[in-house]
């Protein structure tokens, strides 16, 4: 759960400013270290590895659920369905693997656990199909096996921006609509991962259920102007059971009494969506984001509610003989994004433009649209 304050935006009291300076000073030190280590890349003290395919980061500023690992998905799904060959990289959050690059998924059989690779490597298989997903702390190392195991010709990132051991040739980042950038802190005194500043160096910004507030908006203003701004939404597009069975329509939850199980960054957005369908919430269940879900977990359900609706990523970690009784639907959500095919136009133009002679795999011609 976030700690509270960090998505407040009213005004702050003397009092509350006094007791949380100490949170000011350690967001201080937080936020230049996070200054410093990026301004070694950018001056040449450290260099990034330069791969010899196309590099897009899909990330967010701020920390937690910010629809980035769906806008990765889909946006290598897009590019895929164009003809370039694309590779999914992830780091692979709270995974137990020890390999140094862990293959979730070849783009046709998924041959991984959410338990080894971490949930959101298996949220990224099932939403882009026929895109390979590789695993990994080190993504420089990730990417090139993506090149030399599957001839990547374009590697996405999930929640790259800061990680600047690898060369990016695009950065997109991500806002949920709901949150924006909260009280605009940097960690520990809010939720931003950096100095708003870095916006600055962001090529594309995604409004995920926006609109953002009128603060946040002057923000991404006054520090990515010329940046490319584009909206999506997430949009309920089915209902099954986790046990199995067919697929529901999301109406079918029109009127029914239900309990929420989830253990993701923002249960409120899951609340809000369910809530959109007509069904009426009576128990829920939150847990801390990326929660290893055990039997015990899952004990007595039925005592609450007769349904329960949990998440897509939730349901990879999530046995259905542990419900016991209790009736678990999994809400699958799919990101719906506005003008797609002029965005993508976009991106392959911005990536033509890279430089080609550090890639002789992939002339400018394989972008040109048949």
């Amino acid at each position: 759960m976030r700690p509270p304050g960090w998505f407040d935006i009213g005004e702050e009291t003397a009092m509350r400013r006094l007791a949380l300076l100490p949170l000011d000073l350690l967001a201080l030190a937080y936020g230049a270290g996070a200054r410093a280590h990026r301004a070694a890349y950018a001056r040449g003290l450290l260099q990034p590895v330069q791969l010899s395919c196309r590099v897009v980061s899909v990330g967010n500023l701020v920390v937690g659920g910010s629809g980035k690992t769906p806008m990765a998905a889909w946006l290598a799904k897009a590019l895929h369905r164009r003809g370039h060959r694309v590779v999914l990289a992830s780091r692979g959050y709270a995974r137990r693997g020890r390999e140094r690059v862990e293959v979730v998924s070849d783009g046709r059989f998924v041959s991984s656990s959410a338990e080894v690779a971490g949930d959101e490597p298996i949220l990224l298989a099932a939403h882009a199909p026929g895109v390979p997903v590789l695993v990994g702390p080190d993504r420089d190392v990730v990417g090139m096996r993506a090149v030399s195991a599957f001839g990547a010709q374009i590697l996405v990132l999930d929640d790259g921006f800061h990680h600047h051991r690898l060369a990016r040739d695009l950065d997109l980042l991500c806002f949920d609509g709901n949150a924006g950038l909260g009280n605009r802190r940097v960690l520990p005194r809010g939720p931003l991962r950096e100095f708003p500043s870095v916006l600055r160096l962001a090529d594309a910004l995604a409004v995920i259920d926006g609109p953002l507030r009128e603060a946040d908006e002057a923000l991404l203003e006054r520090f990515a102007p010329t940046a490319r701004r584009f909206e999506a939404k997430r949009r309920p597009v089915g209902v099954r059971r986790l046990a199995g069975g067919d697929c529901e329509a999301p109406q079918s939850l029109d009127d029914l009494e239900v309990g929420l199980l989830s253990g993701i960054a923002r249960p409120d957005s899951f609340r809000r969506t369910v809530e959109s369908l007509g069904a009426r919430v009576i128990r829920e269940c939150r847990f801390h984001d990326h929660h290893r879900y055990r039997e015990r977990d899952l004990r007595s359900l039925e005592e609450d509610a007769l349904v329960w609706l949990t998440t897509e990523k939730d349901a990879v970690k999530i046995l259905p003989s542990w419900a016991g009784s209790a009736d678990v639907r999994v809400v699958s959500i799919e990101i719906v994004v506005e003008d797609a095919e002029r965005l993508c136009d976009w991106l392959e133009d911005q990536l033509r433009q890279q430089p080609i002679g550090r890639d002789a795999a992939l002339p400018a011609a394989v972008f040109e649209r048949s």
